[in-house]
């Protein structure tokens, strides 16, 4: 068996010869993204439960602009369902909105979690104009039976 080395100058001269040629002798194109432009009117959806709050504005014929959630704002475990993480997501979203161009919206909440009054707050706070807000949370006709009491 032979111990001979190779030569470290031609292993560089190797590498050198396959890298790939540079692309700047012509302008490079960037792609950028269409801005886009929503409606003067709009619904919000405020999903609010136990654990998050969802924020949905979407165009008249509904289809959707702009999303936000408390998780989504990098709240984590029980902070998610606080008023104050539900207000950071209305207000990324509502700002998202009025970026796009609009100005009032139609509020709907749904569920029973903290954040329903404070995310309908922060929506009219960022700039967008509140034309009315629905309660659309189910509510049980006596539904499901419900489990028997503990016994301590």
């Amino acid at each position: 068996m032979s111990t001979e080395k190779k030569p470290v100058a031609a292993k560089a001269e190797k590498t050198a010869a396959t890298a790939t040629p540079a692309k700047t002798a012509g302008k490079k194109s960037v792609r950028r993204k269409k801005k886009r432009k929503a409606g003067a009117h709009g619904k919000a959806f405020i999903r609010a439960t136990f654990n998050n709050t969802i924020i949905t504005i979407t165009e008249a014929n509904g289809e959707v602009i702009a999303w936000a959630s408390s998780g989504g704002q990098g709240f984590k475990g029980t902070r998610k369902s606080t008023p104050y993480a539900a207000q950071v997501a209305a207000n990324v979203a509502a700002t998202k909105a009025v970026d796009m161009g609009m100005r009032e919206v139609e509020v709907f909440i749904n569920g029973i979690g903290v954040g329903r009054e404070s995310s309908v707050r922060a929506i009219a706070a960022a700039g967008l104009d509140v034309v009315a807000i629905t309660d659309s949370t189910p509510v049980p006709h006596n539904g499901c039976r419900p489990s028997k009491p503990r016994r301590v």
